[in-house]
């Protein structure tokens, strides 16, 4: 049983180095004075100074945050109905199309998605005219499309786990649909809301593929300035980018791990308390 347990510590002490040790060296490296991004050239901080007097850049980061703003919280809109639907409606008439259509996009690869998006677009703009054109309004569709995907399975998994009899308890008691749908089903899928709007945010913010088929001219977001980049050489401004990325992430999914750790306890006091209270 020992042998078991150091083997298995070991073994997540190795998976824990491997995704984490190259963006620990990347967040090291992104302060070296030299130009070549592996060599270390001593300690110096203006690959950040120029990094933010990069109207490229920073004007890329700034289409990109718009598009995953946007088509997370669309996508967390959509996927939340659709969601429901799933876990409490189970008869409906083509409930299994539709499931299957929502579901697609996770067993698809991004590839397939992307090109039947770049499709549909070209196609819809020689029969009804638009989109004129590619760009921040296809890109935002394409990634609302297949982000919307994480969402549903995210929130049906959290409703179906959930007790369906406090919700016919209200609605025994008087209350209407729509209250119990405000006072008791969006206060239980709560969690799984906002995680599927971290998990499209995130989706949407670094979507090199999809992204790169449904954009036009002039609409360069972050991920394709990098990976255009990246094609020539990891430079330390890169490295510089990336670490103001990690920690702007790493920030607010802390922010939210702890509001969301609040009022799981807020909850399960108020619980606790209303059974103590039937007592």
């Amino acid at each position: 049983m020992r042998r078991r347990s150091t083997f298995l510590v070991t073994m997540l002490c190795f998976g824990f180095a491997f995704f984490y040790v190259p963006i620990l060296s990347m967040m090291v490296y992104s302060f070296n004075g030299s130009r070549l991004a592996t060599v270390w050239g001593g300690f110096s901080t203006k690959w950040y100074v120029s990094l933010l007097s990069n109207r490229q850049i920073l004007n890329a980061a700034l289409l990109s945050l718009k598009i995953a703003l946007l088509s997370a919280t669309m996508a967390t809109i959509l996927g939340t109905m659709a969601g429901i639907a799933l876990a409490r409606f189970k008869r409906f008439r083509g409930r299994t199309l539709f499931s299957g259509l929502v579901t697609a996009p996770l067993v698809m690869p991004e590839v397939i998605t992307g090109i039947a998006s770049l499709m549909l677009f070209i196609l819809m703009a020689e029969w009804i005219g638009w989109p004129a054109s590619r760009g921040f309004t296809t890109v935002t569709l394409a990634h609302i499309t297949f982000s919307m995907v994480f969402v549903t399975t995210i929130v049906h998994s959290r409703l179906s786990e959930a007790d369906a009899a406090v919700e016919e308890a209200a609605m025994d008691l008087g209350s209407r649909p729509w209250q119990v749908m405000k006072d008791i089903t969006l206060p239980i899928i709560s969690p799984a809301i906002v995680s599927g709007w971290l998990l499209a945010f995130t989706i949407s913010l670094d979507d090199v593929v999809i992204t790169n088929f449904t954009t036009g001219p002039g609409t360069t977001t972050l991920p394709i300035l990098i990976w255009s980049k990246v094609k020539l050489g990891v430079t330390p401004d890169i490295n510089a980018l990336a670490t103001i990325t990690v920690c702007i992430v790493g920030t607010g999914v802390a922010i939210a791990g702890v509001i969301l750790n609040r009022a799981e306890k807020r909850r399960d006091r108020d619980a606790r308390m209303a059974y103590q209270a039937n007592q």
